[in-house]
């Protein structure tokens, strides 16, 4: 499954990097992409070509990899932590945090200060989001999955509140409104180089800790008596878990906007291909994240072309039915 979704990943990207308003030949995409990276290559393609692949595409599908399978990976992990299979980055309010810290940043501040400190607060909003929640969420000294996903609820819905307030107060100065608005919708079309390493080198390390935690995620899965008998240090271990998802998800947000469902529809549906060890469900729902975001970013730009329909917008139509279902499910099953 892994092998299979790698190489769809790589026919994906190149799929994406060749479609688009000037269509490009993938014999030629994969021309360009060799002579820019392979050490024989020769350097830069001359004509338009290069320009469009290496400084418009490809930052754009790898950044579509990389906040899909940001968010999927993070989905896996709350999945596990609450034994809930519709808990996602949105749902605990981590992703609102992440927005309405940006936001700010965006309409609060100006010029390069704002460019700076806009992923900056997209992290500290995330961080301090899942502090609240998990302080919310506390009974007793102690911190029950039902009460976490009840306080991710409430957050979310207040900082969403919040994020409406912070449009609607630089509305009237005009001062980025639409930038915002099209961010807080989910978008990969500004996507340039420079936003590609913070994300990526955050996503390979937590992806790789993550994956030598998995005995920890495996042991949630069973309830918190019997992963306490197996010696996992419950409080500490969800803490650092939340910790983790919540620079994930802030570090895609501050680059990507406000993308919701991938994180609860992938890693759900690698659960349902592969089974629940997490010592494959974190890779593959990487995998699968990943090459969802790219694919729907292709459909985003050739569903109404040449406008482009926000990303964001896209795989909320595909993760709403699915989140529904889930629902119908979950019920069905307590019963």
């Amino acid at each position: 499954m892994i092998a299979i979704l790698l190489v769809a990943c790589i026919v994906a990207v190149v799929l994406s990097v060749a479609v688009g308003s000037v269509g490009i030949a993938t014999g030629r995409v994969v021309e360009v992409i060799g002579a820019r990276l392979l050490p024989w290559g020769g350097g830069p393609v001359a004509g338009l070509d290069d320009q469009i692949v290496w400084e418009f595409r490809l930052p754009r599908a790898l950044l579509g990899f990389v906040v899909g399978a940001a968010l999927a990976v993070a989905g896996a992990v709350l999945q596990a932590v609450v034994r809930n299979p519709l808990a996602d980055p949105f749902v605990f309010g981590v992703s609102s945090g992440a927005s309405v810290a940006a936001v700010a940043a965006l309409t609060l501040t100006s010029g390069l200060f704002a460019a700076v400190s806009t992923p900056v607060a997209a992290f500290v909003g995330a961080l301090i989001t899942t502090v609240l929640v998990f302080a919310l969420a506390q009974q007793g000294g102690r911190v029950t999955p039902n009460r976490l996903v009840l306080a991710g609820v409430a957050m979310s819905y207040l900082l969403s509140s919040i994020t409406s307030y912070l449009v609607l107060r630089s509305s009237g100065a005009s001062q980025g409104v639409g930038q915002v608005l099209s961010w807080l919708a989910g978008s990969l079309a500004a996507a340039t180089w420079s936003d590609l390493g913070v994300p990526t080198l955050v996503l390979i390390v937590a992806t790789i800790l993550l994956v030598l935690l998995a005995p920890i995620l495996n042991a949630f899965l069973t309830g918190d008596e019997t992963a306490a008998s197996l010696g996992v240090d419950v409080g500490r271990m969800r803490l650092m878990l939340f910790i983790i998802t919540s620079l994930l998800v802030g570090v895609v947000v501050a680059v990507s906007g406000s993308i919701g469902f991938v994180g609860l529809v992938v890693p759900h549906a690698v659960r349902m291909a592969i089974g629940s060890d997490h010592r494959w469900v974190l890779p593959a729902s990487a995998l699968a994240g990943g090459l969802l975001l790219v694919v729907v970013d292709i459909g985003a730009r050739l569903l109404l072309a040449p406008t482009e329909v926000p990303v964001g917008l896209l795989t909320a139509v595909v993760g709403a039915p699915f989140f529904l279902w889930l629902l119908r499910r979950s019920g069905r099953n307590q019963r």
